[in-house]
């Protein structure tokens, strides 16, 4: 069995092993593999199993490598896939759904909190002597913002969503969510209302959900106009859930107070993305 890697660094810089992959056939990695149709397909090849993080696989790439049998995602979001092309095609498609539960719930309020206190810009300004030449013991650039009593609305209750509305509730906020069904578990963390509720109601949205037909532009000048004045945003999701124009121009203008992401539509990032 010939097995290739497609983008192993976004996985594995240097600090794990393959040797566990390596023991299941004849494994190729490569560190980087350009994003285009005829690099990607030239680097899989005629092998039956292929691992991607991010680089995509579309129907060409999959009509053009006839062993393919296996396409492991090593994320969970596994919208890099033509998952329906590749289920007409016979081709077995998996990722990996719980890998970063944890540390993207945790990065998720790590940004809110960073928006709230300006941790970083305070520290810099003490170190360069704000504090020391401040008339008053209680120094600050920017008003801090309590969470307790806010509303948090999480768009996609997932794992995710619902790791990060835990940590949420601990800060003392409520917690409303809209998502594809509704769990038992979800009804003991959060209430559950329709988009349009949720963007009415919170003062903090956070987005969770996957990147779909359904969801690809989800924030955007409508959406954002339904939602109360002075939010905040937070995406850890996928880039693409925002229309990027409509987002700068609404924190331009004030309807929203801040932004937080760690994701953008075209990644890495280019010098001409508005929310720069």
């Amino acid at each position: 069995m010939k097995i290739v890697v497609l983008d192993g660094f976004a996985t594995n810089p240097n600090d794990l092993s393959w040797a566990g992959l390596e023991k299941l056939g004849d494994t190729k990695i490569y560190e980087r593999t350009l994003i285009s149709n005829d690099e990607i397909i030239k680097s899989i090849g005629d092998a039956q199993v292929i691992f991607t993080n991010k680089t995509p696989i579309n129907s060409e790439i999959i009509s053009a490598c006839k062993n393919l049998k296996f396409i492991g995602v090593l994320a969970t979001g596994y919208n890099v896939v033509d998952t329906a092309f590749a289920k007409e095609k016979g081709v077995i498609v998996c990722n990996v759904p719980a890998y970063s539960t944890p540390s993207v719930a945790q990065l998720t309020i790590a940004i809110l909190l960073e928006i709230c206190h300006h941790v970083s810009h305070h520290s810099d300004a003490v170190h360069r002597g704000k504090w020391e030449n401040c008339e008053d013991f209680c120094f600050w650039d920017f008003p801090l913002m309590e969470l307790s009593g806010k509303t948090m609305g999480i768009i996609g209750f997932g794992a995710i969503g619902q790791a990060t509305a835990t940590i949420a509730k601990a800060l003392g906020m409520n917690i409303v969510c809209t998502g594809s069904r509704e769990t038992e578990k979800g009804k003991q963390l959060a209430t559950y209302l329709s988009l349009d509720e949720l963007l009415a109601t919170a003062d903090v949205i956070s987005l969770h959900c996957p990147l779909t037909e359904n969801t690809q532009g989800l924030i955007n000048k409508s959406t954002i106009e339904k939602m109360k004045d002075r939010v905040i945003l937070l995406n850890t999701s996928r880039g693409a859930l925002v229309v990027e124009q409509d987002l700068a121009d609404a924190l331009n203008n004030g309807k929203i107070y801040s932004a937080g992401v760690d994701v953008v539509t075209v990644e890495p990032i280019k010098g001409d993305n508005p929310l720069l």
